[in-house]
């Protein structure tokens, strides 16, 4: 107080005597400022303090949810890759070590006798050929007809083709049990049973609606003003589908030609239906793996490990595709 009363003296003095009186002013207004002042540098010293904490703090919240992502990775992969491991592992396994009580995961002795006694065995190499036959038909018939619905679909928005691929995505919840005889009897009807073009139509029922879904969302992804560019150098609305859309949905395609290729592929219950001994696929022949004792572990697994080679050298050929086709249209500008 003595301090604010002396220098408001001080203030009055020098108008007393002349003195400018915006100066005086400030050295009135100095004098209650003065500690306030000092609390603001103080103050502002403290922010980058408190920005630098919470930066820090942002940052261990950065790591520590990218150590519990990592750690959700690696335990998914432990649930996906260990059955595919324990049946590596069983397939290298003497006939005995398959049938031990409690079962061990690495086998005490490692052998090739599953693998000669799987590939021996009559009509193996058959269904493998059987097999990879009716995959790439039923793939190639699953591409040529959701190609061109699902661009049908995308680009004339029609409340029958809404109707239409939702009757598709409804497609998918029947069971195959349901339309596995008939179709079974259908094909016998017009003398197609026991040919892998039967059996490849049959996959087809199961892969082409999710095929047309595939190919929609992709579709969706293309820009209008591509196709819009091509018509207007003179393309036709094919040849700008032919020329344009379809390089850029390449990825895309590859995506569903992989999914379409899985269904047949792994699929059981058609095959059992619908063959019996000239077009056996590979999952019905392992099926039938028995001894006088039970299953055949050993040749089964020996034999699945086989089969599963095609599926990953194509996905390791397709990789680049797969993941251009995974992010098409993740990013629109």
């Amino acid at each position: 107080m003595s301090t604010t009363r002396t220098r408001k003296d001080t203030g009055r003095a020098d108008m007393n005597q002349g003195g400018d009186p915006s100066q005086a002013a400030e050295a009135v207004v100095a004098g209650p400022l003065a500690p306030s002042s000092s609390i603001a540098v103080a103050a502002g010293a403290g922010r980058p303090r408190r920005r630098r904490y919470h930066a820090e703090g942002l940052e261990a919240g950065k790591r520590s949810t990218r150590t519990l992502l990592w750690i959700l990775l690696a335990v998914a992969m432990v649930l996906y890759g260990f059955p595919f491991l324990y049946l590596l592992f069983t397939s290298f396994k003497s006939p005995l070590d398959t049938i031990a009580v409690p079962p061990t995961i690495l086998p005490e002795v490692w052998t090739l006798e599953n693998y000669v006694n799987a590939l021996g065995r009559e009509g193996v190499l058959a269904s493998i050929i059987n097999s990879t036959q009716t995959a790439v038909i039923s793939t190639f018939m699953s591409l040529v007809l959701a190609v061109p619905a699902a661009y049908g679909i995308t680009r004339y928005k029609t409340p029958s083709g809404r109707v239409f691929i939702m009757a598709a995505l409804v497609t998918r919840m029947v069971p195959p049990v349901a339309i596995g005889i008939p179709l079974a009897s259908m094909m016998s009807s017009v003398g197609l049973a026991d040919t892998p073009i039967a059996l490849a139509i049959a996959h087809t029922t199961i892969s082409l609606p999710l095929s047309i879904w595939l190919m929609a969302s992709f579709f969706e992804a293309v820009p209008r003003e591509l196709e819009e560019a091509a018509t207007v150098d003179g393309c036709s609305r094919l040849g700008a589908l032919w020329r344009v859309v379809i390089p850029v949905v390449s990825g895309g395609i590859a995506v569903t030609a992989i999914f379409a290729f899985l269904a047949s592929w792994n699929e059981f219950l058609f095959a059992l239906l619908m063959t019996a001994i000239r077009s056996q696929t590979t999952p019905v022949v392992i099926a039938n793996f028995q001894t006088q004792f039970g299953l055949d572990w050993g040749s089964m697994t020996a034999l699945a490990a086989v089969y599963s080679i095609p599926v990953i050298i194509l996905t390791l050929l397709l990789q680049r595709k797969i993941v251009a086709g995974m992010t098409l249209g993740a990013v629109k500008g």
